[in-house]
């Protein structure tokens, strides 16, 4: 067994899994999108990305590409959340929360393309 390869697989299911997570629930309701579930989402798609770059495949290029864009929307998500609670009076309003939890769906849609690419890719290799 290559572990290398468990690893690659490991952190992107993981990074999906975390998305999901933070994704489900009422999407203006802020007690179902908790603040560190969308810290560890962007920590482990940060390693997923950090692993992507050994990559020289075209299918490694593509999933990296994806990676990034799961990145810029989750880190994006957290600069709403963030500047909504510290700069704003009214605070993380409904409208806010829809909004953070609708950029952290783009995410959502690029972890799974990586995860279908990931799994194309391993179905190719076995035959």
């Amino acid at each position: 067994m290559n572990f290398e390869k468990v690893y690659f697989a490991f952190f992107i299911v993981f990074a999906l899994t975390l998305n999901f997570g933070f994704f489900i629930g009422e999407i203006d309701n802020p007690s179902h999108h908790h603040v560190y579930e969308l810290f560890a989402a962007i920590v482990i798609s940060l390693i997923a990305t950090v692993i992507k770059l050994g990559e020289r495949t075209q299918i490694g290029a593509v999933l990296l590409a994806t990676s990034m864009v799961a990145d810029i929307h989750l880190i994006a998500a957290a600069m709403v959340w963030g500047f909504a609670e510290h700069v704003t009076e009214a605070g993380l309003t409904p409208e806010v929360m829809s909004t953070v939890v609708s950029i952290s769906g783009g995410a959502l849609i690029a972890n799974i393309t990586s995860v279908v690419l990931l799994v194309i890719e391993t179905v190719v290799l076995r035959r």
